[in-house]
Parts: structure tokens; sequence; C-alpha cells
């Protein structure tokens, strides 16, 4: 019984063994799956617990497809998900493979071909000059001064027309022809004067003589003599009509009334050298001495007006120098003021400052809206740079300093600056070798090498 009773507790002891065995390698597999899945944390500081882990797992040389699975895939996983971050361990320097974020500290590397090709210059940094300058906004306007607006002198019909819109012309070149009863008639009436002045100089000399030679009475001389004179009046009187209606000396002394002689043709002729810019008149139109049938302009020559506010009238004074600008192809112009008118317009409360501009290209087109630049004063600063030089990034201004075999963003501070360059008050010293010009494509260099090259592939 004793036997029975001993064998029964042995094979309980066993049995108990056994089920602490298993027990035992179910939960060290658990507790293997559990280091694995939790926070990268515990996995990189909790080393003793893991190792505890294994030891009641498995016994010594037993290898565990499981545990080798904690022990050498984790470590990775936490390596790649937290590199960078603050967990005790120093930060990645940016500048290592020189893709660090915009900033000091990032250094832009080119090659020589790289250099040429993004036209990168360097320049010392040094005191500088700023100009001060006044900018006014104006108007082309065509020359007043060469500028006719042509009418006929006399009434009439339009026979022909000559010239058209753009067209050039020259001084006496025929632009229409007007037939103009008008003009027949002072042509007539110069003809008769003529004739009868003709007449009154051969009376007046026959009665001269017979009174020398006591033939005739005094008062016969003096009655021809007088009609000399009324004669001469009236002649003179038809021939200054003629050349109010716009004929020239050479025509009048070519009148003979031969009959052949058409008097009633009146030709409009250019008064000078110039192109013809406006037009109202058309054939078998019915025009008078009031239309303005025909504009003529000289544009060799145009006339520049700015607008000139309160703040600027001390700046702007007769003989100043001038830059012009039209931009869109147009090359910038110098001129000088010619005029400031000495009253405001009503309206605007601005006054006009002229100045008379070549154009001998014809680029200055009448209406066509520019800048006048000023300068009124120059600056003298301790660091100036071009202003392409100072670039943004990141809301911040920074000039790429020359650093080794590299160039280095670094914050700048900016003062005044003028249309060309910029003051520099602080991160740059005067000594100190930048990039003048080519520094937009240094910060293209950052901006591109910052892009992350799976953006957009699912990774």
């Amino acid at each position: 019984m004793k036997t029975k009773q001993t064998a029964i507790s042995v094979l309980a002891v066993v049995g108990i063994i056994a089920l602490i065995v298993m027990v035992g390698c179910g939960g060290g597999r658990e507790e293997t799956e559990v280091v694995a899945g939790s926070h990268d944390a515990e996995c990189e500081h909790d080393h003793g617990a893991d190792a505890h882990a294994e030891e009641v797992a498995q016994p010594e040389g037993d290898t565990h497809d499981g545990h080798e699975d904690c022990d050498h895939a984790a470590e990775p996983e936490v390596a790649g998900e937290h590199a960078g971050h603050d967990h005790g361990a120093e930060p990645v320097d940016a500048t290592d493979d020189g893709h660090g974020h915009a900033g000091e500290g990032a250094l832009i590397r080119l090659s020589e071909r790289e250099l040429d090709e993004c036209g990168v210059t360097m320049a010392v940094a040094g005191p500088g000059w700023l100009k001060r300058q006044v900018v006014l906004p104006g108007e082309v306007r065509m020359n007043g001064d060469r500028l006719v607006h042509l009418v006929p002198r006399v009434p009439g019909i339009v026979i022909e027309v000559r010239r058209t819109l753009g067209d050039r012309v020259r001084a006496g070149d025929v632009l229409a022809v007007i037939e103009s009863n008008e003009l027949a008639d002072a042509r007539v009436d110069f003809l008769a004067a003529r004739e009868r002045l003709s007449l009154a100089e051969s009376n007046f000399t026959r009665e001269k003589n017979l009174w020398e030679k006591e033939i005739t009475s005094e008062q016969e001389y003096l009655d021809a003599r007088s009609a000399l004179t009324e004669a001469k009046i009236e002649f003179r009187s038809s021939e200054q009509k003629l050349y109010a209606l716009g004929l020239t000396e050479g025509q009048v002394a070519k009148m003979n009334g031969d009959g052949e002689e058409v008097f009633t043709r009146y030709e409009v002729r250019a008064p000078f050298a110039g192109t013809v810019v406006d037009r109202h008149i058309t054939l078998g139109e019915k025009v008078g001495d009031d239309s303005e049938i025909f504009t003529v302009a000289d544009l060799s020559t145009v006339w520049v007006d700015l607008s000139i506010t309160q703040k600027d009238f001390p700046f702007v004074v007769k003989g100043i120098e001038v830059t012009v600008s039209a931009g869109y192809g147009v090359p910038d112009a110098a001129g000088v003021i010619d005029y400031v008118a000495p009253v405001l317009g009503e309206t605007t409360r601005t006054a006009i400052a002229r100045i008379v501009l070549p154009n001998p290209d014809g680029l200055w087109r009448p209406g066509l809206f520019v800048s006048a630049k000023i300068d009124v004063a120059e600056t003298e600063v301790p660091v100036m740079i071009p202003g392409t030089a100072a670039q943004k990034i990141d809301e911040e201004w920074v000039v790429f300093v020359e650093k080794g075999d590299g160039f280095e963003p670094v914050p700048v501070g900016l003062g005044r600056g003028d249309e060309d360059r910029v003051e520099v008050l602080a991160g740059l010293r005067a000594g100190q070798r930048y990039v003048a010009e080519g520094a937009f494509e240094c910060k293209a260099k950052i901006v591109t090498s910052n892009i992350d090259p799976h953006a957009g592939h699912g990774h």
C-alpha cells in the first residue's frame, strides 16, 4: 500500500514538474513577443528585463526562433524610427552631407563647372554710397512746339486726299486738294487789282509829263497821282489776301489770268517734316475754314510730363538731370528738366515738370506711361552689397559667405537701400568674401537639396 502511494506521489511530482516546464516555455515565448512589439524606449533601455525573460523562457544552449527575431530585428527598427530625436543621443549634423536645412551651418559646395553655370562671382564686403532717389510718374506726349492742327484757309469741297494716318511727310508736301469758290474770287480780285494798278501807273506818267510841259492843269496831275495811290493800296490788299490763304510769293507771281489756270484749286500743304497722326477728311466732303482736317507732328522729339507732389517740390527744379524708364524693351534715357509749372492742377493738386526727350528711333510713343528717377542725395554706409546678393530663406535674409571650400548662408540684418544696393547692419563684416552674383542659384541649391526623394511615392 505504501509502495502504491509512493508511486502515485512520484507521478504527481513528475506531472507538476512537466506542467511547470510547459508553462515556463509558453511564458518565455509570450514575453519575447511583448518585448518585440513594445515602445522603442523599452527595447532600447530595459535590456536587463529582456535578458531575464530570455533566461526564463529558454535554457542555456537552446536557440529559440522567436527570441532571435526580438534580439536582432528590433534594434535596427528602433534606430531607424527615432534617428535624430532626443533620446539622449547626439543630434544628426545637417552639414555632414551638404544637405542641411537653410540657415547658418548649411554648407553649399559647387564644382567649378557649377560655378560657371550659375554665374557665381565673389566680392569683398566694404563701404559704399547709397543714392537717395525721388521716383515720379509721367506720360510721354507729343512735342507741342512741333505739332500742327491743319485747317483749310478757305471753305470748299474735297477733291483729292493724298496722305493718311502714319504717313511721313516733308515740308511743303500736298496733303489734300480742295475746290473753293472763295479762292477763285480772291484770285480774280488780285488780277483785276494788278491790271488797275498798271493802268493807273501809265495814266500818272502821262499826266505828269503834260503838267510839267504846262499842257494840263495841276489838278489833273494831282487826280492821276491820287488814283495811282488807291490802285497800289487795292493791289497790295488783294495780294496779302492770297498770302493769307496760303499761296506763296512764287505762286502769286506766276498768276497770269491766261484762262488755262484753275482758280478754284486750293492745296493743303505740310508746314514741316513730320508724321500724320490724325485725319478728319474724306473725298467729296464739304469742309469749312474752321475744320481740323489733319494733325501733323514732328516725333523726332517728345515731351515727358512728370507729376510732382508737394513733398517732392524741393527736389525737382529746372536743369536737374533725370533718368526716364518705360520698360518693355525700351532702354532708359537721360534727360534734363526743361520746365516746371508755377501752379498746381485744380483737381490733381500736382504740378507738371517737363523733359524734352530725343526720339530718333520712335521708341518713345506718345501716350506711354513712364517713371523718372532723380538722384537727390548720397549717403555713405560701412557695409554695402548688391541687392541681389541678399536672399530670403525661411523668412530670414541671408548672404552666402565663403567658408572653406563652400559657401555658408549667414543671416544678416538689412538697412537702407536704393534701386541696386542695400546696407548690411549685422551678420556680414567688412573684408569678408561673399557671393555677389549667383546668390539665387545658391538658394535654389539649398531648397532643392532638402526635398524628400520619396515624397509622393507612397512609402
